[in-house]
């Protein structure tokens, strides 16, 4: 398939949240930066992703568990653990070396969809 659109506009989540002022400071806390701020609508950045977050009157709480979750792949995985340790961040899943290639724990957002922090195990050797 030909590319439409440069891959950080392609994919991009869209997230409905109760409080936008929170929503965006706790991604902001991991390093998302905003590029745009209209109020009730934000766009993030992570790199050339982009991340939404729209407040929409009526949005239900949270789920109790986490519906998935965001990978950001780092180049330290341990530092964003540190950081998210000394934030209180609810931990989902404790940082390990994983079958699958990656260093990586996952942590609860404020909206329903955790963020996973990883690097691979080949870059840590």
């Amino acid at each position: 398939m030909e590319s439409y659109v440069n891959q950080g506009e392609q994919l991009v989540v869209a997230l409905y949240v109760q409080d936008i002022k929170k929503s965006s400071e706790f991604y902001q806390i991991y390093g998302f930066e905003v590029l745009r701020d209209e109020g009730t609508f934000m766009e993030l950045k992570w790199e050339d992703a982009r991340l939404f977050l729209s407040q929409v009157p009526g949005t239900p709480p949270p789920p109790v568990n986490p519906i998935g979750n965001i990978r950001v792949m780092v180049p330290n995985v341990d530092e964003y653990w540190r950081l998210a340790n000394k934030k209180g961040a609810k931990i989902l899943s404790p940082i390990e070396d994983r079958y699958y290639g990656l260093r990586d724990f996952i942590i609860a957002g404020p909206d329903g969809l955790a963020l996973r922090f990883a690097t691979w195990l080949k870059d840590l050797r």
